[in-house]
């Protein structure tokens, strides 16, 4: 994601979310309930940008010394969220941060409760 000059790049498996401030109703059509407002436990948002995924391995490329750095290229299992999902997740999970005045919230994807994709 390209902020003026700027390119932020998410890391991992995580997910930049920006938080939706209307929480009451969300753009899909989904009510929170109350409850889930006034404990402020899940929120909502569009998602801006996701990381690669959780990096894995090669089964096939056994070494004696693993942890010498090798050049080979990172294998990633990519992450279901998409950019333009809108997602309700577990608020306690994320991490705030302003971006030229935005608000942004960055998260794991095991943080994501659910995701609404448009249908096309």
């Amino acid at each position: 994601m390209r902020l003026g000059k700027r390119k932020i790049i998410v890391i991992g498996d995580r997910i930049l979310i920006k938080p939706d401030e209307n929480s009451e109703k969300t753009p899909a059509g989904l009510y929170l309930p109350p409850t889930i407002q006034d404990k402020e436990d899940v929120w909502a948002g569009i998602v801006t940008d996701v990381g690669p995924g959780m990096t894995i391995s090669d089964p096939n490329n056994i070494e004696e010394e693993p942890w010498k750095t090798s050049s080979e290229n990172y294998k990633f299992i990519p992450t279901q969220v998409e950019i333009g999902d809108y997602a309700l997740f577990l608020k306690k999970a994320s991490v705030e941060l302003k971006l030229d005045n935005q608000k942004y919230l960055i998260l794991p994807q095991s943080a994501i409760l659910v995701v609404i994709r448009a249908d096309i």
